[in-house]
Formats: structure tokens, sequence, C-alpha cells
């Protein structure tokens, strides 16, 4: 017992001394292990949740074929970009995450661009995909209403639910933070077990299975009449058709973000990022395999009266009955993704607030509660102001996935990028790629350009108000916003991640810094 409690007090005393010699101190509660770490990843990953609010875009977009083959190709070029983040978060263990490796990994005169820019990008990001998990969950609520009742869905009321989600978020990331462990044991149990036992209950129950050659080889384009395989090519609906799994496999920077909460955070934060990649790829492929298999009319499922292609699989399956208990079991593990979607998204801004680019109102740790209780509202406050264009708009949920993926992945691509190009600023961690460590990088970053371009590209023929792609003017109003107020403004004040802690001499913090440069002895 004595010997596991030295143990325990010797990490913590390593990450606390990693982290001052980054430049921070403790501030938050270091209680998360290596399973937790993973587990909030895996919880915004959530296979279940990208699957199934994006199930009918993909069949609409290329259809079984590129669901099935586009999922696989998408798992394999993300784990690329899993392995460059985790070498890089091994040796910068910070809740900043990319915007603060990207300052540590720039050269000096670059460095405070490169953190503001790449800041900016993951906000936007983490807001966006704080809104594709809870706007998709409220758009499940009111379709799973309809079944066997007179409920009629509106964009008002659905934007109503969406609301009511945010605050649960919001109060149990303000006032329940102590339980966020709990919850996050529960959230692996729901997304593994329970999204496991769905997939083979729903292959066990079904009355026909499709083949594999529908399922893997079965193009649909149902982007309009004519579709964009008629206007461009096939090749265009399968790219864009990608979106499902890369916007899936999305949000694995939350074990960055938690690494300030992280026991032996140089290895179990990266480490969380590589297993919540891996482990979710294989179970959302045997989950979008097992649904997939289990169509029963295609026709009838592609245009659906429920509005959710899943809802309808599930009715076919199991009946009225059977469908809302499953739903109910989607819903829940979708509320708990959104929950701690908010969760990184707070501690993101929050290290944002901390270094400057925030106002400082927002570098808060609530004494009773130790939550960033300013940057929880904040969050919850951004992601609702996301999701109004629902309100005008039949393709705002696409978008505000697509603006999510986008956002997320160049705010993963700029460290990577810079880490390649500058490679001897780049002091290694315990998780060292070594030899491949710039091929790995190289493959991430050309990944990630491509996914921003065709992600950028309209879905929907013929092009109106109605259905436009509106992420193209979303990701470019951050980046003209970012760059204008670089060289308009913060070029003159904003220097990059702000040191607390001034110097360490072996294992002992000797200054401090106070947020306004006064020193403190």
């Amino acid at each position: 017992m004595a010997s596991h409690l030295e143990h325990h007090f010797s990490h913590q005393q390593q990450d606390e001394n990693t982290l001052a010699e980054i430049g921070y101190k403790q501030e938050l509660k270091r209680d998360w292990s290596l399973l937790h770490n993973f587990g909030i990843s895996f919880s915004i990953i959530s296979v279940v949740t990208g699957i199934t609010t994006l199930f009918s875009y993909g069949l609409n977009t290329g259809g079984p074929g590129v669901m099935s083959v586009g999922w696989i190709v998408v798992s394999f070029f993300t784990m690329f970009v899993g392995l460059g983040m985790a070498e890089i978060v091994s040796a910068i263990p910070t809740s900043g995450g990319p915007y603060f490796w990207a300052a540590r990994l720039a050269p000096v005169k670059h460095a405070a661009f490169a953190s503001w820019i790449t800041g900016w990008f993951n906000l936007l990001g983490q807001v966006a995909v704080t809104t594709g998990i809870s706007f998709g969950l409220a758009g499940l609520i009111s379709t799973t209403a309809t079944i066997n009742t007179a409920y009629a869905p509106t964009a008002g009321k659905t934007i109503g639910i969406y609301a009511a989600i945010l605050i649960s978020h919001g109060m149990v990331n303000s006032f329940g933070v102590h339980i966020l462990r709990y919850l996050n044991d529960t959230s692996i149990i729901l997304h593994s077990v329970g999204v496991g036992s769905l997939a083979i209950a729903v292959l066990a129950k079904a009355p026909t299975h499709q083949n594999a050659s529908f399922v893997f080889s079965t193009f649909y384009d149902g982007t309009g009449d004519p579709g964009w395989s008629m206007r461009a090519s096939p090749a265009y609906v399968a790219a864009c058709g990608v979106l499902m799994a890369q916007y899936t496999l999305t949000g694995f920077d939350a074990s960055a973000h938690l690494s300030e909460e992280t026991r032996n955070a140089s290895w179990s934060a990266p480490m969380g990022v590589i297993t919540s990649v891996g482990v979710s790829a294989v179970f959302g492929f045997f989950l979008l395999l097992a649904l997939l298999f289990s169509i029963q009319d295609f026709t009838n499922t592609v245009g659906t009266a429920y509005g959710e292609p899943v809802t309808q699989i599930l009715v076919d399956v199991f009946g009225i009955n059977g469908a809302i208990v499953l739903m109910t079991l989607i819903m829940l593990c979708v509320w708990h993704c959104g929950l701690f979607s908010m969760t990184s998204n707070s501690r993101m801004m929050f290290a944002f607030s901390r270094d400057g680019a925030l106002p400082r109102f927002f570098h808060k740790v609530d004494d009773r509660f130790q939550s960033p209780i300013r940057t929880v509202w904040l969050a919850a406050t951004l992601s609702f102001l996301l999701a109004l264009p629902s309100l005008g708009s039949s393709v705002a949920f696409a978008a505000a996935t697509s603006i999510a993926t986008i956002g997320l992945y160049i705010s993963y691509g700029i460290p990577i990028l810079i880490g390649l190009i500058y490679p001897n600023g780049f002091k290694k961690g315990p998780f060292n790629l070594k030899m491949f460590s710039r091929p790995v990088a190289l493959v991430a970053v050309l990944w990630i350009g491509f996914i921003t371009i065709i992600f950028c590209l309209p879905t929907t023929n013929p092009v109106t108000s109605q259905t436009l792609n509106y992420t193209v003017v979303a990701v470019g109003i951050i980046a003209i916003g970012a760059l204008g107020s670089w060289f308009l403004s913060a070029r003159k004040w904003f220097t990059g991640p702000i040191r607390q802690i001034e110097a360490v001499q072996g294992d002992t913090v000797v200054r401090e810094v106070e947020f306004l440069g006064q020193e403190k002895i």
C-alpha cells in the first residue's frame, strides 16, 4: 500500500514538474487515469453518434459502398493523424493542446502567429463538434418522438430541445465535475458493451440480410436531380461521402485537453489518443456493417418517413417498441458524447484565455467546484449560436459537421506540419516514433489538406440559399478574422502562451510569475 502511494505521488510530482517546465502551475485537479483519458476521447468520438446522425447523409452521398469502404480508408489515414498528435502530446502534455504545440514547435519569431491561428481553428472545431453532437441528439429525440405519435417536429422545436440539452451539459460540467469520472466510466460501458450488443442484436434479429456486394459496392447518388455524380462525377460524390466516417473519427484531441488532469500524462495522454482512434475505428466498422447488412428495403430506408434511416432499420428489425428502446440507448450514448465534448471544449477555452487570446475574464477555476465554469457556459452559448442557421437551412447539420471536421483537423495539422518542417525544435517525449516520425507527419498533413478541400464543396444540387454548404463561409470567417485580427491588432500584444512559472531548478519551482507578469516569490 505504501509503495503504491509513493508511486502515485511520484507520478503526480513528475506531472507537476513537467507542467512547470512547460511554464504552468497545476490548477486543475489531476485524478484521471489512462482509462479515463482514453474514455473521454472514446466518448467524444462516439461512433454511434456520428454513424447514427449522419447515416442519412452517407446513404444519399455515395450509398453503402462509399460508407463501408470509405470507413476503412478514413480510419487508415486518421491513424496517421493520431500518431502524429500522440507524439506531440507526449512531449507537450498541456490542456492548451494544438495551439500550445504550434507555439512550442515553431521558430521563436513565428511562435505567436502559429499559436494564434491554430488556437482559433481549434476553438471553431471544438464549438462546431459540440454543436454537431448535441444538435444531432436533438434531431434524434424529435425523430423518436414521432414514432407512433402525432408529434410533428419543426426547426423551432428542435432548437428548443437542443437548448435544453446544452443546459444539461453545462450544469453537469459546472457543478458536477467530481462525478465526471464516474459518468466517463458509464460512457465507456455504453459505447463498448452497449453499442456492441446493439450491433449483435440487429444482425441476429434482422429477418433478412443484404449480401456483401450490396454493402461494399452499391453506389447511390441522392444529392439531387440530377445528382452530383452526373453534374461532376461519381468520384466527387464518393469523396464528399466520406464525411460521415471522418466526422465520426474526430475529437481525439480531448486526450490532450485533459492532460493536465491526467496522471502520468506524458504517456497516458498519447496512449489515450491512439487507443481511442483504433478502438473507435474497429467498433464503428462493426456497427456500420451491422446496420448496412440489416437494411430490409433500401428505397424505403433512404426515403423513410421517420427522417432517420437508422430509426427505420430498427423499426423494421425490432418493431416500434423495440426501436424506441434501442433509440433510447443510442440517445444516452450521444448525450454522454455531448457532455464530454463540452468538457474538452471548456478546457481548451480556459487554456486559451490563460494565454491571453480570450479575455482574462474566462481564466477562472471556481474554487468550490474546481471547474472553469465561465468557459463551460461560453462553450454552450457559442454552440447554440452556431446551430441557429438550422432555422433557415436544410443542410445546416451537415454543414456543422463539416465545420467541426475541418476546424479540428486544421488545428491538428498545423503543429504536425511545423514539427515536420522544423524537426530540430521538436524534443520528443516518452512516446517517440523515431525514424517513422516524419513520414507519418507527411501523410497526416496531406490527408488533412485533402479533406479540408472536399468538405467545403456543395453536396446538394441545385445549390440554393437552402442547400448552400456554408462550411466555407464559417471556415472563411475564422480564417479571415484570425489573420485580420493578427495583422491589425493581436501581433502587437499576443506573444503566445504565457509562462506562469518562470523558472525551475531541479525538482523545485523557485519563482512564479502571475498572469500580468508580476513576480511572486
